[in-house]
């Protein structure tokens, strides 16, 4: 049985998974964009020009790049049996979307997407560890 805990957000995916009793450990990073609207306006005055940012440009070439970040973690864990997918940020719920409209048969075998901090490498691998352990 191959069961596979992701720890995701914008810039990379940390993979746990056992197999066979060992434990494998691979990253995959992102390149989804940083965005940082505004920035120098040129000027101190309040009330002068601003720049304009094109939100929704921006918005798309992101989904895109989710689009393409999130294909590559499919591509690696597409031999599981189970699956948690957990993190800080808001990158685990879309994976989790993501799965359900264009991969259901991975998302059939994701147990829970749970929040979880940033962790060491140890940390991850031990809080994978006891999620399978006790969700047996």
């Amino acid at each position: 049985m191959k069961q596979i805990g992701i720890w995701i957000d914008k810039r990379e995916a940390k993979i746990v998974y056992f197999k066979d009793g060992k434990e494998y450990f691979n990253i995959i990073s992102s390149e989804v964009e940083d965005f940082h609207p505004g920035g120098g306006s040129g000027t101190r005055l309040k009330g002068g020009p601003q720049d304009v940012v094109q939100d929704s440009k921006y918005l798309e070439r992101e989904g895109h790049q989710f689009t393409e970040f999130f294909k590559e973690i499919v591509n690696y864990i597409a031999g599981a049996d189970e699956i948690v997918i957990f993190g800080p940020a808001d990158a685990g719920r879309k994976f989790d979307v993501e799965l359900s409209e264009k991969y259901p048969k991975i998302h059939g075998k994701v147990r829970s997407v749970e929040k979880a901090d940033s962790l060491t490498d140890n940390q991850l691998k031990a809080w994978v560890r006891e999620y399978f352990g006790s969700a047996k």
